[in-house]
């Protein structure tokens, strides 16, 4: 037996023993988070490469899988939170049909009006209206209250997680540091596990992808291209919480009219980017925190809004619509605007000569210069704003709409209707834009405490507790509708007085059925046009219907958008695990597939084992020669 056949036994024994180690050490790990199967790389060498020699340590796993992993990862936290978050806000609305749901609520009030008309002279009757009205009042404020104290978890969240992510990214540029200057390969493989473990954790916050490099460390970069990490040097994020929020606090680019936090980052050389502002953040839960804070609530908000308005102002306002007009020099409309009121929009529809229809909004204010109008608080996101001061004096209208409208516009005071607050707005004969139609909601109460105004019309709704203030949709001092579905109240003047709910002056009898069967249909069958912004039929154009189809509209909307986020969550909870289990297959470890290495090496081992033991026996018999 040769010098030459002992060595390569002794190297054989040594690989494999090394071998067994890296299979036990597998073996100790099955289950262990994070833990990728190791693996030992031999090389031959000796005498026509007839013996073997350790090489390195490697982790297996497929690439492409752990990109998926992250990719699946990210994605689930996004459905996850929107998934929760909606069930939490389909949830304040309680279930549809239910007495104490919100459509439950208004059918209540509708039929309290309804059974008032039947008998207008029965003071239970409309106590009984009184107390429906509040109570849908109190509902719709609990509902709103609700949806800002989910934006107040959100902001919490954000912070939260916010901190987590930029906990991690130093823990990536630390561990990079660790594995360029480790030589040691069972250390390395370890430091190579804890940082991919670590990505896989921040690709749950944000969308992250990562580039190795040549000396082992990652470069980390959202998928809208923004480096985070890059070796040693990690970008930190931070978010300046606002604490509770409400509804008139929302984002903007503007720091000084931001109302909400915003999460920033600080490059090592000092430089900050705002990720929100840049849209560098497009999945994970700081995606999903980001949108439902900022889009998914504050749309609920603006929805309560609007049914809010729609109910005070449906019942509070007459619809004033104009009529055909024309002059020798031009063709309009004529309207009645008599008591029009700040923030009671007038709506011109408009024609060009290309046939294209656009709306043209004319909002009064009672500031000079007039009040500016936010046009997402408008109800057509498309049409052109604009505002004009109204004068105390009512002859002055026209005047105030002529010089707001301009010289295209020709506006005269008491047209054919003949009423003080009538105008008459044309369009020259021969001009490239013709009227198509006129009209406005105009609020036929003075003040809040006029509830006998002789008109069907009467503010059972008011804005705030206490005396409250009519609700005109005014904009002077601050849009009136932004957070009304936290304010709408029922107007103490009518719990104080119910008759007025039937007697609309002094001299109306008591049994007289028109202001109960007014209320009634101008909840159940009169259309009134709700915003854009509700995102109710569209988020491009108004949407026109009753108050109570509205309501109904918004509990379809809220359970059929949360049954699509709870349907996304599930199929995106499939691929996560469907992309778990493909990692897995490469990278987890397998008890029987381990044993099989195991038993082999055991028998290697003792091959090599009896090579030297055959060496041994031989040198013993020599030495006894």
């Amino acid at each position: 037996m040769s010098l030459s056949a002992l060595n390569t036994a002794m190297a054989g024994l040594k690989t494999t023993q090394a071998a067994i180690g890296i299979v036990s050490q597998n073996i100790a790990n099955v289950g262990t988070t994070g833990y990728v199967k190791r693996s030992l790389d031999t090389v031959a060498q000796g005498p026509g490469n007839s013996g073997v020699a350790l090489g390195t340590i490697d982790r297996v796993f497929d690439e492409n899988s752990l990109k998926q992993l992250r990719l699946e990862t990210s994605g689930a936290s996004y459905t996850g939170m929107m998934a929760d978050v909606r069930t939490q806000l389909d949830k304040l609305y309680g279930t549809p049909g239910t007495t104490s749901a919100l459509d439950g609520v208004m059918n209540s009030f509708t039929l309290a009006l309804q059974t008032l008309g039947a008998a207008p002279d029965s003071a239970p009757a409309r106590s009984a209206v009184v107390a429906a009205a509040s109570n849908l009042a109190t509902k719709i404020g609990s509902i709103a209250e609700g949806v800002q104290s989910l934006r107040t978890a959100t902001e919490s969240q954000l912070s939260n997680d916010t901190s987590a992510a930029s906990g991690l990214l130093s823990s990536i540029a630390q561990l990079n540091v660790k594995i360029a200057a480790t030589s040691d390969d069972g250390s390395k493989v370890a430091l190579l596990d804890q940082r991919d473990q670590a990505l896989n954790s921040l690709s749950g916050y944000l969308d992250v992808q990562a580039s190795v490099q040549r000396d082992g460390t990652v470069t980390v970069m959202t998928n809208s291209g923004m480096t985070l990490v890059d070796r040693a040097s990690a970008a930190s994020l931070s978010f300046d919480g606002r604490g509770t929020l409400g509804p008139e606090d929302s984002y903007s680019a503007d720091p000084a009219q931001r109302g909400v936090g915003t999460i920033t980052a600080t490059t090592p050389g000092g430089g900050t980017i705002d990720l929100v502002a840049s849209n560098a953040i497009r999945s994970g839960s700081l995606a999903a925190g980001i949108e439902l804070r900022d889009t998914v609530l504050p749309q609920a908000q603006r929805q309560l809004d609007d049914l809010a308005a729609g109910l005070s102002r449906s019942l509070s306002d007459s619809s004033a619509v104009g009529t055909p007009a024309s002059t020798t020099t031009g063709a309009g409309f004529d309207i009645d605007l008599t008591g029009l009121s700040a923030g009671n929009a007038i709506t011109i529809s408009l024609k060009d000569d290309k046939g294209a229809q656009r709306n043209l909004i004319l909002v009064p204010s009672k500031l000079n210069p007039p009040a500016a109008v936010n046009r997402t608080d408008a109800a057509d996101p498309l049409a052109t704003i604009v505002p004009f001061t109204l004068e105390s004096d009512p002859a002055k209208l026209g005047a105030s709409i002529a010089a707001a409208l301009g010289s295209s516009f020709t506006v005269t005071s008491n047209g054919t209707v003949g009423k003080e607050g009538a105008v008459r707005i044309l369009t020259p004969a021969n001009g490239t834009t013709t009227i198509q139609g006129i009209s406005a909601s105009v609020t036929q109460s003075k003040t809040a405490d006029d509830v006998t105004n002789g008109k069907p019309q009467i503010p059972l709704f008011v804005d705030g507790g206490g005396k409250g203030r009519l609700f005109t949709g005014s904009f002077d001092g601050g849009s009136q509708l932004t957070g009304f579905a936290q304010r709408i109240a029922v107007n103490p003047a009518v719990a104080a007085k119910t008759e007025s709910l039937v007697k609309m002056s002094s001299s109306t009898p008591a049994n007289d059925v028109s202001r109960p069967q007014y209320l009634h249909n101008a909840l159940t069958t009169a259309n009134r046009t709700f915003s854009a912004a509700s995102g109710i039929g569209g988020i491009s154009a108004p949407f026109t219907t009753s108050v109570q189809d509205f309501t109904q509209k918004i509990i379809d909307a809220q359970g059929a958008a949360t049954a699509t986020a709870q349907f996304l969550d599930e199929g995106q909870s499939i691929a996560l695990a469907t992309a778990q289990s493909r990692f897995a297959g490469t990278s987890g470890v397998k008890i029987d597939e381990e044993m099989s290495k195991l038993v082999g090496l055991q028998t290697a081992y003792t091959a090599n084992a009896r090579v030297l033991t055959a060496a041994r026996d031989m040198l013993d018999t020599l030495l006894r020669i």
